[in-house]
């Protein structure tokens, strides 16, 4: 049977495309295992698939100063041991990576132990685990054309982000009873992320009477951010987080306001929803958000707000334009060629086994 050892951590985002690549896996008879952290976010995401898993040391590797860079290498180092032990009792066929700073020993432990690895670059431009990962990577895949261009020539490879499949298989009636949203009038769907997204939320929040005059809503503005004065007010709907539902909400939804982090715009490609992304602001992040948006916009995808520019004019504006042009943006998606994903990583996970 081929074995196969998945890796990535610290965040949802370094573990739910692993999770899409699964029933590929399975349905190919692949041997599954993972290795993480010993109590990180991966864990508890991973274990409820019946997936084994393993844990070792993780250190983050900082670009600024904190007390802790005195002593995280030792971790990692504690980790690449650990790594390299799980690898040669493991002795997979092939090491997927998702990055985040646990995959890093991880992969540099699969090169010393000679077994081909493939990583995965969610934004634009690599972040420091995974560029500290490509040098020992056979592969690496990415989501966006500009990317390409900055990885090595014979490793690049763009793939898009493995979206889960049963994203595509909702059921908009479903989600019409659940929400209690009529068909009268066109459904936004506003996605801040699982903390949700204050600018965003307040945007949206203050100028409710005037969306609300052409359209419904349905808020998902993340955990201990619901406004209770706000229950019962006709077509908005609004909730701290979804997770089953998720797929029909989104089969109800005509257009999307979403942040711009990587998997999240992924998964709009996949679905052909058109979306007004407002990126997280430079001043709060490494300003990947604001490249990966810029990245969909200038692809036809997406159209883009920053959060310095919101006002209730250019938000509203923004609303009407995306709508109206709705038809462009869903053909500009059913083109693109970065939605069969996990055909293509699968295939190369193929050709690392076969060779």
């Amino acid at each position: 049977m081929k074995r196969i050892i998945l890796t990535g951590g610290g965040t949802a985002g370094h573990v739910t495309p692993n999770i899409a690549l699964l029933p590929r896996l399975k349905e190919l008879q692949y041997d599954i295992h993972y290795i993480g952290s010993y109590n990180g976010i991966e864990k508890e995401l991973i274990e409820q698939f019946g997936i084994p898993y393993h844990g070792i040391s993780s250190g983050k590797l900082r670009r600024y100063f904190s007390l802790q860079n005195f002593t995280d290498p030792f971790r990692v180092l504690k980790g690449f041991g650990e790594a390299k032990r799980l690898i040669k009792l493991l002795n997979p066929d092939v090491i997927f990576s998702k990055g985040g700073f646990v995959s890093v020993p991880v992969v540099m432990a699969g090169k010393k132990c000679k077994v081909p690895t493939i990583i995965h670059e969610s934004d634009m431009t690599p972040g420091l685990a995974n560029k500290l990962s490509i040098p020992s990577a056979t592969k690496v895949c990415c989501n966006f054309p500009e990317t390409v261009k900055l990885l090595p020539a014979d490793k690049a490879v763009l793939t898009g982000s493995p979206i889960r499949q049963e994203l595509l298989e909702g059921d908009k009636e479903k989600a019409r009873s659940f929400t209690g949203l009529s068909p009268d009038k066109p459904v936004i769907l506003i996605i801040g992320g699982s903390l949700g997204a204050a600018a965003i939320n307040d945007a949206v929040r203050s100028n409710l009477p005037e969306i609300l005059k052409d359209f419904q809503i349905i808020h998902l503005c993340g955990r201990g951010k619901l406004d209770p004065t706000l229950n019962n007010i006709s077509g908005y709907v609004q909730y701290e987080y979804i997770k089953d539902e998720l797929k029909d909400l989104f089969a109800l939804t005509d257009i999307v306001i979403s942040r711009a982090g990587a998997n999240a715009i992924c998964e709009l490609l996949a679905l052909h929803k058109p979306n007004l992304l407002i990126p997280l602001s430079a001043n709060a992040s490494r300003g990947d958000q604001i490249l990966n948006a810029r990245s969909f916009e200038r692809q036809g995808f997406s159209l883009v707000l920053e959060e310095e520019n919101i006002t209730s004019e250019t938000l509203l504006s923004s609303i009407h334009e995306l709508y109206a042009n709705r038809r462009q943006y869903v053909d500009a998606m059913a083109k693109s060629h970065q939605q069969n994903s996990i055909d293509t990583i699968i295939d190369l996970i193929e050709s690392a086994v076969n060779e």
